[in-house]
């Protein structure tokens, strides 16, 4: 498999693509897009081959076989992070975000908070206000050049606000944690002190960079909290083509989101979701180990790139995901500023006040894309920065020479 490929230019429908979207973020439309979590990859030759094989087939009549998904990625979570998942505790939805959605409505009223870290997801946000829940920010700590978690405001905040439900991101979305075992144990402590249920969305189980180990709420408090984590989505890049897996091991909320998921549909894919999923899973791990050396390379490329040439941004640590998080706050842009100089230098990066309002000088760039669009972006982005930098050192020109009265000569 050759990720090299540029898709730049590919006529499709693609929402990162949309001229209206990318004119409404950037201000125009010469941009290349980084800016939504998907990947610019063909999917694994496995994938491919079974939804050509139900496509050529012409018939489509009703078909599921959700225990066939449920046993492929237990089988995979056993494989890749050797955690044992029952298949008896899954249940099946339309979607993480759907899920997560279904998840607060069930375990709180409207009026009461829930929790989230911020930076974060921006979609978060919205499927709990939208809900009618309060939004309750738990800022990320920076030390050392790596985020971390601020228990003692988390212990405040499940204290002091009327919150039943935190929505944990592990890998976290847009910082790239990967939060250690040590962290989510003393997380896992609090939320059973206050009496507050984790959801943790693990969409990005699969994408951990060397030097990182993924730990599972799961492989923790099984019991007690939610898991989202059967998504093949991000791994396999089918974003398009993808359903969403809850699972828990407290009886009580998986009987309770088995109901809702049946009584309203939700509880089975289609036949091309289906088969996809069971083949990404099965087939597709030799296709995951080469994306994840592939991704190292553009991280070590963009890291270097910054240290050398745009020293003036700062990469966080990405540890997990295939998204960088970058501070521009040493060039002094920031909000609508900082986007349109992006939009200017065709670097089509997430606007960082979606995440956070306080992250205005920050954006968030999705990296899985080929290397030579990488490097372009990278390259037009420091042209902008120096033309500005330049223009703002330029010194005043003197003023012209009052002319004389008298005539010449």
């Amino acid at each position: 498999m050759s990720f090299d490929q540029s898709n730049a230019a590919s006529h499709n429908n693609f929402i990162r693509n949309s001229s209206s979207m990318l004119q409404g973020i950037f201000g125009t439309t010469d941009v290349m897009p980084f800016w939504v979590a998907d990947m610019d990859f063909t999917v694994a030759e496995p994938v491919k081959a079974e939804l050509l094989r139900l496509a050529n087939r012409g018939q489509y009549a009703y078909e599921f076989n959700s225990e066939g998904v449920f046993a492929a990625i237990s089988d995979w979570f056993k494989r890749r992070h050797q955690l044992q998942l029952d298949t008896d505790k899954f249940v099946q939805v339309s979607g993480v975000l759907t899920a997560i959605a279904l998840l607060i409505r069930e375990l709180t009223d409207k009026g009461e908070g829930v929790l989230i870290q911020t930076p974060a997801y921006h979609q978060f946000s919205k499927v709990i206000s939208t809900a009618g829940r309060e939004i309750i920010k738990s800022p990320l700590l920076i030390e050392d050049g790596r985020y971390v978690m601020n228990f003692a405001d988390l212990d405040e905040k499940m204290r002091v606000s009327d919150v039943n439900v935190m929505i944990l991101c592990n890998p976290h979305n847009p910082v790239g944690r990967v939060w250690t075992q040590d962290e989510l144990q003393t997380l896992l402590k609090l939320a059973n002190k206050h009496g507050v249920t984790i959801i943790s969305d693990e969409i990005h189980a699969d994408i951990i960079h060397s030097g990182h180990r993924f730990t599972s709420v799961m492989a923790l408090e099984p019991d007690n909290h939610v898991s989202l984590i059967g998504s093949p989505s991000k791994t396999f890049g089918m974003q398009s083509i993808s359903n969403g897996y809850i699972y828990t091991g407290n009886q009580k909320i998986l009987e309770a989101m088995r109901a809702v998921s049946a009584s309203m549909y939700l509880d089975h894919g289609n036949a091309f979701t289906t088969f996809a999923t069971i083949a990404a899973f099965n087939q597709g791990e030799a296709w995951v180990d080469e994306l994840l050396e592939y991704l190292r390379g553009n991280i070590d490329w963009i890291s270097n790139f910054l240290q050398t040439e745009l020293p003036e941004i700062k990469m966080f640590p990405v540890e997990g995901t295939y998204q960088v998080w970058l501070d521009f706050s040493a060039t002094g842009l920031s909000g609508e500023t900082l986007t349109k100089t992006l939009g200017k230098a065709g670097f089509g990066a997430s606007p960082g006040s979606w995440f956070d309002s306080d992250a205005s000088q920050f954006a968030r760039m999705n990296f899985a894309a080929s290397k030579a669009d990488i490097e372009i972006a990278f390259k037009r982005l420091k042209t902008v920065l120096t033309e500005a930098a330049q223009a703002e050192i330029a010194p005043v020109a003197a003023p012209e020479p009052a002319k004389s009265s008298k005539s010449c000569c």
